[in-house]
């Protein structure tokens, strides 16, 4: 990046032109269950194009039509025709930042978090989406594919402030050929980051990400972090969660100040072939006027809505049953990218 250039990566509550899912279909890992998680994906369609324009990827835009019919506002929505490995728009997808005032889409590589699982036809989607014309044509490209990046793993708070965690950022098969202080210099320049919240502690069973940020703590605006507590001293994430809501406490804001800090419940453990699933209430989605909210059909679901209430008091909460979406360990955040307003077509 150029002296005195100034990059800035929006927060997730700024207004926004619209949101992307990456519609599942029968060469994903939905193949087997595609009755069950579509209908999960209809409601966030329906529920996103009220508010916003909605991008939807997918092989077969008739096909994904006639799943919407009636459903969801059909005129909101553009299609665009691309193959796809598998549907978490939030780590395939690029981020949006400005640079001089200017929208861009970074384009950075996808590679299946870690090189877990295939992800070829992901990476290319930032590329063939502009190519497409999906964006507005004063929106740049910038490339970026250098870095190993997905946006589950970085927070931002619009100012300058990324909150991320070790496990991810600094795991071996993403940029494990640079020290902890070059990648923060790359992400700096990337995303006009001059202050980075780091934490060492927090997980979740089944969680192929190694940690995204996005599933264990998140900014609801620049004073004001909701994040993940279990409260229950035999659960197996109650120490490693613990010790991240004392790193939460001991972090400051840009003016100094402790963030103002909402808990969320921890969701009731949910298990398929007796392993674990990430069921998480941090996994929400802030768009135009309202955040949507991943449930679990559990009693807990009820006050997660009233912690988030209580963090968004000018937003409406609208939960999406997301108990489909975590047989493929994601949640609602994960299958969605906001983009901020003027950069969708």
């Amino acid at each position: 990046m150029a002296t005195g250039t100034h990059c800035r990566l929006p927060a997730e509550w700024e207004a926004q032109s619209g949101v992307q899912l990456t519609w599942p279909h029968a060469d994903t890992d939905w193949r087997d269950r595609l009755d069950e998680v579509v209908p999960c994906f209809v409601t966030l369609a329906r529920e996103i194009a009220r508010r916003e324009r909605l991008l939807i990827v997918c092989p077969d835009a008739d096909a994904v039509r006639g799943q919407l019919a009636g459903q969801a506002e059909l005129e909101r929505i553009r299609f665009h025709e691309l193959p796809s490995n598998d549907t978490w728009a939030r780590d395939h997808a690029p981020l949006s930042v400005f640079v001089d005032g200017k929208p861009c889409v970074c384009d950075f590589t996808f590679n299946g978090w870690g090189l877990k699982f295939a992800a070829n036809l992901d990476n290319q989607l930032t590329r063939a989406l502009y190519r497409q014309g999906a964006f507005r044509p004063e929106v740049a490209l910038r490339d970026w594919q250098r870095l190993v990046l997905e946006g589950g793993s970085v927070e931002s708070d619009g100012a300058g402030t990324i909150l991320t965690t070790e496990a991810c950022l600094l795991s071996p098969n993403r940029n494990d050929h640079l020290s902890r202080h070059e990648l923060t210099a790359l992400l700096g320049q990337a995303l006009g980051a001059h202050r980075f919240l780091w934490l060492s502690s927090g997980y979740l069973a089944g969680d192929d990400t190694d940690s995204h940020v996005d599933t264990l703590a998140r900014f609801c605006d620049a004073r004001t972090i909701a994040y993940v507590r279990c409260d229950d001293p035999s659960d197996e994430h109650h120490a490693a969660l613990a010790r991240m809501e004392a790193e939460l406490r001991a972090f400051r804001t840009q003016a100094g100040d402790p963030y103002r800090l909402v808990p969320l419940p921890m969701a009731d453990a949910v298990y398929e072939d007796g392993h674990r699933l990430p069921a998480t209430y941090a996994n929400f989605l802030i768009v135009n006027g309202a955040v949507l909210m991943p449930t679990y059909r559990s009693p807990r679901d009820g006050l997660a809505r009233e912690r988030l209430a209580a963090a968004f008091p000018d937003r409406t909460i609208v939960g999406v049953d997301c108990l489909p979406l975590i047989l493929q360990h994601g949640s609602l955040h994960c299958v969605t990218m906001q983009y901020p307003e003027g950069f969708l077509t």
